[in-house]
Order: structure tokens, then sequence, then C-alpha cells
């Protein structure tokens, strides 16, 4: 509440305040100390969720929960504040990938964020410390990519969500609204599997990976 009075009386041409978040820094937030940051000028949160499925979430030590994850973003939105949530392509590696996949749908299904965005896991810094806590962890080849991809986008029931998957990690640039361009979305993403060649993929040298 400092920050955000201290915005609006020293930087008056300020017209978005947005911030990050983790599900559990709201864990002893109440909708009322929500409703009053909104109405102190803070519009927008990102909220990394990584994951809707508990055991992809336990094996990365995200500390988090399907249900705490779901009464965060569920807070927000009754607190009238935008929702931005942040998943990982791969995280689960491909032992993990079709729950990871069905279940990350199941929580934005129930909690209908206006803005879903999905990264491909990276690791700038390399992968020692989180093989630490998940030693069978893989990654996913492009192709296994892609098809969890599909099977997330095919579980997703939304009414009105903006969907970005254009991050300089992802090898196929997706942008729709869900779930007004599903179909859309999902011939984009079955075309490559079936043609990666004619898919009009990110080259390797702009991943920047």
């Amino acid at each position: 509440m400092t920050v955000l009075a201290a915005v609006k009386d020293h930087l008056p041409m300020v017209r978005r305040i947005s911030c990050y978040c983790l599900p559990r820094n709201l864990r002893h937030k109440s909708a009322q100390e929500l409703t009053e940051l909104r109405e102190a000028g803070l519009s927008l949160v990102y909220v990394g969720a990584e994951s809707g499925d508990d055991e992809v979430l336990q094996k990365v030590s995200k500390g988090e929960t399907f249900e705490s994850t779901r009464d965060a973003l569920d807070k927000l939105g009754a607190a009238g504040i935008t929702r931005s949530v942040m998943l990982l392509n791969g995280l689960g590696g491909p032992w993990l990938s079709k729950q990871h996949a069905e279940n990350s749908a199941r929580l934005i299904n129930l909690t209908q964020p206006e803005f879903l965005a999905t990264l491909v896991v990276s690791f700038p810094r390399g992968e020692e410390r989180f093989r630490h806590g998940f030693a069978q962890w893989e990654p996913l080849t492009q192709h296994q990519l892609f098809v969890e991809m599909e099977q997330f986008l095919q579980a997703l029931e939304l009414k009105r969500t903006v969907f970005r998957s254009d991050h300089a990690s992802n090898w196929l640039i997706l942008k729709g609204v869900l779930g007004a361009e599903k179909d859309r979305l999902l011939r984009q993403v079955r075309a490559a599997i079936n043609d990666p060649q004619s898919a009009r993929l990110r080259p390797v040298w702009q991943r920047g990976l």
C-alpha cells in the first residue's frame, strides 16, 4: 500500500501497476485486503503457477499445490484484479507429461483467468539444482512438447482468456482468445506435430536459450 500510494503521489502519469506473485504470497491475504490493493491501483498480477499437477509441483519443489494455486487465483478474481497465469510446457518430463497437461488445464478451467501464457521449461544456469530433486526428469523433444500442448489446449474449456505462447523459449508461436479460437490454435499445433518443417517454427538461434 505504501508503494502504491507513493506511485500515485510522485508518478501521476503511471497508468497501470502490476506485480509478480506466488500463490503462497496470498495465503494470508483476505479478499478485502486484495480489494483494497486494487482500489489503490494494483490492476494486474502475474502468477507463476507452472503446473496444475500436484505430483509435478512436488517433484520440482514448487511449494504449492493445485488447491493453493486455485485458491490464490480465485481470491484475485474476487477482488477484481486481472490475473495472468504462467505455465511451463515440458515441466513434468515425458513420464508426467499427460497429467501435467490435463491437470494444468483443469486448474485454468476452474479459475478462468483473463490472461494465460505458456513457456518451455529451460535452465539458463544449468539443470543440476533441478535434477537434485527430480533425478528422473528428461527434457521433452520438440515433438513431445507439441503433443503436450495439444493435450493441454484440447482439455481447456475457457470463456474469454487471452492466450499467448510466444516467449523466446517456445518453438511454435501461438496467440489467440480461448475459447473462441481454440480450433484454430489446435490446427496450428497439429500441423506442427504432423509436419514441423512447414509449421514456421522459431529458428534455434532466435530462442536464445
